[in-house]
C-alpha cells in the first residue's frame, strides 16, 4: 500500500490473550505493524484500536512506540459479557477426589450456546446451563462463592494520532484529516429526558445582551443547540455503552444543572451576558440517568447471526466510530478485518473500505458480508432515482 494512502484505520487487533486457543491471538500487534499502519495513514489521521483490559497497556505502548500520538481512551461498557472464573471450591473438592452432589441448574446469562456467537469475546464457548453443585470437602466449604475473575464488562479503544507539521486548521485543508467529527457523532436519546428546554426560550426573550452575543451559540437548527424546542445532541464521549439494562442501571440518576459556560445563573435569572462571545453552551438543565450523556450502541439479532467470528462487535458501534474519525468520502483501513464488521459499517457510512487478514475463513465470511451491504445500498439508491 502507499505511504498516506488512507483517511483512517479503525480496527479490533487480536487481544492476546489466546482466546479460545486460536493462534492469531497469540500476542497484541507488534511495533513493526503499527509502523505500517503509521505510514500508510495520511498526517494527521485517526487510529482507533480495541483492546483487553488485561493487555491494554501493551497494546497501547506498541502503538505509540510506533510514532503515533495518544490522543485519549474510549471506554465501551457492555452488559453481555460472562466471568470467566475459576470456580475455587470446585477446584479443592476436585484437587482432593471429592465428587460434589448436584443440587441444581442455571442458564447461562448471556444466553449464548456453546460455540455460538457473542456481541464480544467473553461469553463464547460457554454452555447453554451449567449445573449448581454443593460443596463435598470442609475445605471446599469454607472457600465456597470465591472464584479468580470479575465480569467483563469494558474494553478500551485506544485513540492515536498520526503526527502532522503545522497546525490541525492547514492539515485538515491540505489532507482532510486530523480533527474528529464532533457535531456527526452527537450523542441524542429520547427528547422526553431533557426535561423542559422553556426556561431558556423564556430567558432570552428581551435580553439584549444575550441577543448580542447569542452568535448562533444556542440557535435553533445549530449543531448542539435547540431544534424546534428540543436540543439536537450532547457532545460525544469518551465513553460508549450498549444501552443493556444492566449497564444502565449502573448510572446514577443526575441533573446537569445549568449551561455549562453560564455564570451566575439562578432559577428566575440566567445571566447569559457573562458568556464569552463564541463559546458554547452544552448543558440541557435536565434530570435523568446519566448513561443519557453517552452513545449507545445497538447491536440487532440478525447483527449476530451473520458471523461466526468470536470476537465480532456491533455495526452500529463500528459505524459510529468510522464516523467519528473519517472525513467524507474517506477511506477506512482496517488490518485485522476479522468477519469484516468495520467493512460493513464504513460502507453503510458511505466511506471506501480497505480490510485485511491472514485467517482464510473469516476472510470468506467478511467477503460475503460485504456483498450484502454493498447489493443493499445500490439497492437502495436505485429505488431513491426511481422514485
Amino acid at each position: 500500500m502507499g505511504d498516506n494512502s488512507v483517511d483512517s484505520i479503525v480496527t479490533d487487533p487480536p487481544y492476546g490473550i489466546g482466546m479460545m486457543g486460536k493462534k492469531w491471538d497469540y500476542d497484541v500487534p507488534s511495533v513493526d505493524i503499527w509502523k505500517q499502519c503509521l505510514r500508510v495513514l495520511k498526517p494527521g489521521g485517526h487510529l482507533l484500536a480495541f483492546a483487553g483490559t488485561r493487555t491494554q497497556h501493551r497494546m497501547c505502548v506498541n502503538i505509540e512506540d510506533a510514532g503515533f500520538e495518544i490522543r485519549d481512551m474510549i471506554a465501551w461498557l457492555y452488559g453481555s459479557g460472562f466471568p470467566k472464573s475459576m470456580n475455587v471450591s470446585k477446584a479443592i473438592d476436585k484437587a482432593a477426589g471429592a465428587e460434589r452432589e448436584v443440587i441444581g441448574e442455571h442458564q447461562n446469562p448471556a444466553g449464548n450456546k456453546a460455540g455460538g456467537n457473542s456481541l464480544n469475546m467473553s461469553a463464547v464457548g460457554m454452555p447453554e446451563k451449567a449445573f449448581i453443585t454443593a460443596p463435598a470437602t470442609p475445605e471446599a466449604q469454607q472457600w465456597d462463592g470465591w472464584g479468580t475473575a470479575l465480569k467483563p464488562a469494558l474494553e478500551p479503544i485506544t485513540v492515536a494520532r498520526k503526527p502532522f507539521k503545522g497546525t490541525v486548521a492547514n492539515n485538515v485543508l491540505e489532507h482532510g484529516t486530523g480533527a474528529i467529527n464532533i457535531d456527526g457523532c452527537r450523542v441524542t436519546c429520547d427528547p422526553a429526558d431533557f426535561g423542559d428546554p422553556s426556561r431558556f426560550q423564556t430567558a432570552r426573550k428581551g435580553n439584549d445582551s444575550w441577543d448580542r452575543q447569542d452568535k448562533g451559540m444556542f440557535d435553533a437548527g445549530r449543531p448542539g443547540g435547540w431544534v424546534n424546542g428540543v436540543p439536537s445532541g450532547r457532545w460525544p464521549a469518551n465513553l460508549i455503552h450498549d444501552g443493556s439494562d444492566e449497564v444502565t442501571e449502573l448510572f446514577p440518576q443526575t441533573t446537569s444543572g445549568k449551561p455549562s459556560g453560564v455564570r451566575g445563573a439562578s432559577k428566575h435569572n440566567v445571566a447569559y451576558a457573562d458568556v464569552a462571545i463564541g463559546s458554547e453552551l452544552t448543558g440541557y438543565g435536565d434530570s435523568g440517568s446519566a448513561a443519557r450523556f453517552f452513545y449507545c450502541a445497538k447491536c440487532s439479532k440478525k447483527d449476530r447471526d451473520d458471523s461466526t467470528h468470536p470476537t465480532m462487535k456491533p455495526t452500529d458501534l463500528m459505524a459510529y466510530l468510522c464516523r467519528l474519525v473519517t472525513p467524507p468520502d474517506g477511506i477506512v483501513l482496517d488490518p485485522f478485518m476479522g468477519s469484516g464488521s468495520t467493512g460493513k459499517a464504513a460502507a453503510r457510512e458511505g466511506f471506501s473500505f480497505i480490510g485485511i487478514d491472514k485467517e482464510e475463513e473469516y476472510v470468506a465470511i467478511a467477503s460475503k458480508r460485504l456483498q450484502v451491504i454493498q447489493r443493499s445500498i445500490l439497492a437502495s439508491r436505485s429505488a431513491d432515482q426511481n422514485g
